[in-house]
């Protein structure tokens, strides 16, 4: 499909720009696909929304396809300058009617400003390799995590404290919420723009690369540890230094047992008496920061690590 207004594309200023006013135009049936259907356009470009999430999608370096101002939205276009005016920025900048600006708007008070982008792609190769700012992988692997907002706020979490790369499976027949989908991108406040991401491969094909490319995988479990001959670990009884996937999985069942027991631990985190669970982006969070803790800190040199994954106990 031919892109939409490529006359648009030497236009730079959002003020000189024509003012879209039909709703079949060509440009505004792609932003409603891409925002208000939640789903990537034929060219595969994802919609983002608000001041915030433009302006981050805009320094991920991700490919963007146009800038949509609403007139009320123009008030936004002084903070999004620098990153959208220079002459070099090959997108153009559109402006439509509120009214319509409404319609294709995925949130209930749309900002007026809007984005397509494209998300970066990510091979297993990209996941598994360690940046140049880490000492390791640190994996989030999403397994039948089914709210969006959940799917975000825990991209968000492991972007916040330090993970390198994150993968959406299915689980059984719990399947996983798009990463970017707009509910899931303003959860994640863009860093899944920013954060290497797999998405959509087969779990058990996924956890078998894993453990070939010497990536141990961490599952978080709301089983009792009865269910298993594998014990249940704290978070700081755990090696986050070493190249880590934490396996996350749906938010009422958890991961299917057979992950659990093929995985190179279960962690679980203590809680009070009468407590069940935790969410699991708010556990998702618990156990990134004591990753995050051991991460950032220079490890005592007589703690040796032990032949599988577990840290040694203190006397």
């Amino acid at each position: 499909m031919a892109t939409p207004g490529k006359a648009a594309r030497n236009t730079r200023s959002s003020g000189d720009a024509a003012l879209l006013t039909s709703r079949d135009n060509r440009w505004l049936k792609e932003f409603r696909i891409a925002l208000r259907g939640g789903l990537p356009t034929e060219n595969g470009f994802v919609g983002v929304e608000g001041p915030r999430l433009v302006e981050e999608a805009l320094r991920s370096g991700c490919r963007i396809q146009a800038v949509l101002f609403s007139e009320s939205g123009e008030r936004h276009h002084e903070r999004l300058a620098p990153l959208i005016d220079p002459a070099e920025m090959a997108f153009p900048i559109l402006r439509t009617t509120d009214r319509l600006f409404e319609g294709l708007a995925d949130t209930e008070h749309p900002q007026g400003v809007a984005a397509l982008v494209h998300p970066r792609e990510t091979s297993f190769d990209d996941l598994v390799r360690t940046p140049a700012s880490a000492c390791s992988p640190l994996l989030v692997v999403l397994a039948g995590v089914q709210d969006p907002g959940n799917v975000g706020t825990i991209l968000r979490t492991a972007a916040a404290f330090g993970a390198t790369g994150a993968a959406t499976a299915a689980s059984g027949i719990s399947g996983t919420a798009g990463p970017f989908s707009p509910k899931a991108l303003r959860a994640s406040a863009g860093a899944a723009l920013h954060l290497p991401i797999l998405a959509g491969m087969s779990l058990s094909i996924l956890l078998a690369q894993l453990k070939i490319a010497g990536v141990r995988t961490l599952a978080s479990s709301v089983h009792d540890s009865r269910d298993s001959a594998q014990p249940l670990l704290a978070p700081w009884e755990l090696d986050w230094c070493q190249p880590v996937a934490l396996l996350v999985g749906n938010e009422g069942a958890g991961l299917p047992e057979e992950v659990e027991r093929s995985a190179d631990a279960r962690i679980r985190i203590p809680m009070a008496t009468g407590v069940e669970s935790l969410n699991a982006a708010a556990a998702a969070a618990v156990l990134f920061y004591e990753a995050a803790r051991q991460r950032n800190s220079v490890p005592a040199p007589h703690i040796q690590v032990s032949a599988g994954f577990e840290r040694p106990k203190k006397s």
